[in-house]
């Protein structure tokens, strides 16, 4: 059958841009790049990686007009990030049935960092956590001790964490994104839910391996153009893994909506596999 036409799509990384120039998406990070390309030529620190990175213009409401982006594609619902800011306060304020919210947090800030999510958690309702674990100041591995007050917190409101792994995108030490860590995190924190995020690459079968082992551990799409999904992630959605694999983007921070739903019919899921993959796995995990 293909792609069906008809599912209302929820999407788990996407971006509401606040202005035409993005860089400020990347500064946290900013001074671990060291190379003079990705400094001075690129607009974002990964550009290398994507052809044709989307640009917004200037809409002027753009909160307004990613709402329009997202019904071009049928997309119900999107995840973006919490900034505390205008934009994010007039996403939940205007469009409440459209978007839903992660934090994303830096370890190295901890039990502030914590009293933090728990304060939104309370005020605005988040969905979930998030952190980009190569692009923390200092860098913070996967198991390292100061993301376990995050995992915590986590567990006990109930929510998921999202987490980059695999080999970060930007020209930055890939140490503390080895999906080996993700190990002894599932094994002490049972409960918590953990969603992979940016392709686990190159061990790519190693998550699914550890999806095996560990019932809370999933995997999304993210940053990845659908006709460069894993084949072994295609193949554990299509066996074993169908209830574990979750739709995320990367609009507009590296891929446009069209070049994902270009590419997306291509992809060779079951039948049974697409109304998860678009949708039902996230109600799930995210508790939509």
């Amino acid at each position: 059958m293909g792609m069906p036409t008809d599912i209302k799509v929820i999407d788990c990384m996407l971006g509401i841009p606040n202005a035409e120039d993005r860089s400020d998406w990347f500064a946290a990070f900013r001074p671990l790049i060291k190379d003079a390309q990705t400094l001075e030529q690129f607009s974002m620190p990964a550009q290398y990686m994507f052809k044709d990175v989307p640009t917004t213009g200037n809409p002027g409401d753009f909160v307004k007009w990613t709402v329009e982006q997202m019904d071009r594609f049928n997309i119900e619902k999107a995840l973006v990030g919490w900034n505390d800011d205008d934009t994010s306060r007039r996403a939940k304020e205007l469009y409440p049935d459209r978007f839903f919210f992660d934090v994303p947090c830096d370890p190295n800030k901890g039990v502030d960092e914590v009293r933090r999510i728990k304060r939104l958690h309370s005020e605005v309702g988040i969905s979930a956590i998030s952190v980009f674990p190569s692009g923390t100041l200092p860098q913070v591995a996967i198991n390292h001790k100061y993301m376990f007050p995050l995992y915590t917190a986590a567990a006990e409101l109930g929510i998921p964490i999202c987490l980059n792994v695999g080999i970060p995108g930007p020209r930055i030490p890939m140490e503390t994104q080895k999906v080996e860590h993700l190990d002894e995190v599932c094994w002490f924190f049972p409960d918590l839910k953990i969603v992979m995020r940016h392709g686990a690459e190159p061990w790519e079968a190693l998550a699914v391996k550890l999806m095996l082992k560990w019932p809370n551990l999933y995997y999304s799409t993210s940053a990845f153009a659908p006709k460069h999904y894993p084949k072994a992630i295609i193949d554990y959605a299509n066996t074993r893994g169908s209830d574990k694999i979750i739709y995320a983007g990367y609009f507009p921070m590296g891929l446009s909506l069209d070049r994902i739903f270009g590419d997306m019919p291509s992809v060779p899921f079951k039948d049974e596999v697409w109304p998860k993959f678009l949708r039902e796995n996230a109600v799930k995990v995210f508790g939509l």
